[in-house]
């Protein structure tokens, strides 16, 4: 049957309305598929702590899963490099610890290319931000801070202390407090909290200086035995333990966990990410576990976040030039 050239336009036009309106559920909003979670340390430590309950609350709030995938290395460089080179789809986030301020000077005063730019990232939220700890062995001689800080003047070096790596958050606290308290010791890098941790009590090395979340519970446990800490408030989970500044010594530092995207990412996506991460952060089950651990809730949004974070870098930048090369 001859179709006039009309009428093959009319079913032309037709077929190619069939297909954009068959196509248009494929053309769904973020997020269409899973979202990794990357934690640039090993499971154990305060970003794996955080990690894996914000993650339950996101793959809630998100409907679909977040997936939290452990990428440690050189101090947590190795896995906030890998997030600042990811696609920026929403779909590869990073869940970061304060370390991510530093890690760039410090790869600057190692002559290095750093592994990434802090402007890179885009911050989304802040969870926690708890002074470190300083934590030995329950069975340590030292009982109090200043037992711990003469015992190491009279011995220079002859103790050490394990970190999550150079110029991580376990590292840059202790050699601030050296640095103010006059003494040495040996410094004995591990590839994350957890380790150091695991370290600590297995007699490898002497002290910490760790988040609450890696340390309380075996504290309660009679295991551990902190001797202060480098907040400028008491810490409900550790009740009676002094800050440095009470004790003299004019040191702060806070180790805070916080998800940040590529900073290419688009609007709509981070967007959603900071109304999901709000609703994970106010979720009594979220609240409770990360409360347990020993970090209370210390959540803010981006703009907030951002503030703060750029405040935090400036001083720890100056902490790092401080320390100075450390090979």
């Amino acid at each position: 049957m001859h179709r006039s050239p009309r009428a093959l336009l009319r079913t032309a036009l037709l077929a190619a309305a069939c297909c954009i309106a068959a196509s248009a559920p494929a053309q769904t909003s973020w997020p269409a598929k899973p979202i990794t979670m990357i934690v640039p340390f090993p499971p154990g430590g305060v970003a794996d702590t955080v990690a894996r309950p914000v993650a339950e609350a996101l793959s809630r709030e998100l409907g679909q899963p977040v997936v939290v995938e452990n990428r440690a290395g050189a101090g947590g460089a190795v896995g906030i490099g890998f997030v600042a080179r990811a696609p920026a789809d929403g779909y590869t986030v990073l869940l970061s610890l304060s370390s991510i301020s530093i890690l760039p000077e410090a790869d600057l005063l190692l002559e290095r290319k750093p592994a990434y730019q802090t402007s890179q990232f885009m911050p989304i939220a802040r969870f926690t931000a708890d002074p470190t700890v300083l934590a030995v062995r329950a069975d340590a001689p030292w009982k109090t801070l200043s037992e711990f800080v003469a015992d190491a003047r009279r011995k220079p070096g002859a103790y050490n202390y394990g970190s999550s790596g150079n110029y991580g958050t376990m590292h840059v606290p202790m050699e601030m407090l050296k640095s103010a308290a006059g003494f040495r010791m040996t410094h004995i890098p591990y590839t994350g909290a957890g380790p150091a941790v695991v370290a600590l009590l297995a007699g490898q090395v002497d002290a910490v200086a760790s988040g609450p979340a890696t340390v309380v519970q075996q504290i309660k446990a009679g295991k551990l035995r902190a001797l202060a800490h480098w907040g400028d408030r008491p810490l409900a989970a550790l009740p009676g333990v002094p800050s440095l500044e009470e004790a003299g010594f004019k040191v702060k530092f806070a180790q805070w966990s916080g998800l940040f995207v590529p900073a290419a990412t688009p609007d709509e996506v981070a967007r959603k990410l900071r109304a999901a991460s709000a609703k994970a952060a106010a979720d009594p089950a979220v609240v409770q576990v990360i409360e347990k651990a020993g970090s209370p809730m210390a959540y803010l949004d981006a703009p907030e976040f951002q503030s703060y974070w750029r405040t935090d870098a400036v001083a720890m930048t100056e902490a790092v030039r401080k320390i100075g090369k450390v090979e």
